[in-house]
């Protein structure tokens, strides 16, 4: 079972759900995932912990969202200090939506964009050091962000997280895509989205799921409520679909091929 004891910074940590129906999806997440769901108490306005076999693995609202976020999954970002890498976002063109705060014991984070307006979270641990068990059924696997400007993508992320980045050969007509390492470690991905392929998607952070099934987990999200904008198909890295919340929230989940 991979536990994960720590996070090195850059590395995405966790992933959290912002939505204006925090009830509708506890009840769409849960059983999708197999989610054992611990709500805390009103010092983090209900904020509900995602468990598997009593580790956390994602965090759900206890509140709707705020007007100027979009609905979705949240990417964190470990730091060793969120003040001095907000400097750095900030710096390069990014802007600050929420924080930096205290959280708690917990963390200290804050909740940004970059210059093409993708929201992610950078996460200071405290307490809480993120997701204690990654790439297993109903876990984080993978966070990839769909940008139009790739170059420019590339040229913030390492500014402020200091990347090494690496070209993926998607194939012939495929989108321009990289993956980015920490320590020599690939930790995620970078996507050129094309307006015309994909009905202008707004630049985001998707938030990529394993499961033991693509193809049961997209049948179980129609039967709760959900929807598809890709049916499950085959990959080199195993078998994936997009899928989307009641709300609209969008995620991925795969079956991975080595799994």
């Amino acid at each position: 079972m991979p536990q994960v004891k720590s996070y090195a910074a850059g590395t995405p940590c966790w992933v959290d759900l912002t939505t204006g129906d925090p009830k509708g999806a506890r009840d769409f997440y849960g059983p999708l995932f197999g989610w054992d769901l611990t709500e805390g108490g009103p010092e983090t306005g209900g904020y509900t912990l995602a468990e598997i076999g009593g580790l956390p693995v994602a965090g759900l609202p206890g509140q709707p969202k705020p007007d100027n976020l979009p609905v979705g999954w949240t990417t964190y970002f470990a730091t060793d200090n969120v003040d001095d890498t907000l400097e750095r976002v900030t710096a390069n063109g990014g802007s600050v939506s929420t924080g930096p705060m205290d959280v708690t014991d917990q963390g200290r984070m804050a909740v940004v964009s970059d210059p093409a307006n993708a929201v992610f979270g950078l996460w200071q641990a405290g307490k809480h050091m993120g997701a204690a068990l990654v790439n297993e059924p109903g876990t984080i696997c993978w966070n990839e962000l769909m940008t139009p400007d790739l170059p420019g993508a590339r040229r913030f992320y390492t500014s402020v997280f200091g990347y090494e980045w690496d070209d993926v050969d998607t194939g012939p007509g495929g989108p321009a895509y990289s993956t980015f390492a920490v320590d020599g470690r690939a930790v995620g991905g970078a996507m050129q989205l094309d307006p015309g392929q994909t009905g202008g998607a707004p630049p985001a952070w998707m938030a990529d799921f394993a499961v033991a099934d693509a193809d049961e987990t997209t049948r179980k999200a129609a039967e709760l409520g959900g929807g598809v904008n890709v049916p499950a198909t085959d990959s080199s890295y195993g078998r994936f679909a997009i899928l989307r919340d009641p709300q609209g929230g969008a995620f991925a989940v795969i079956r991975l091929a080595d799994a």
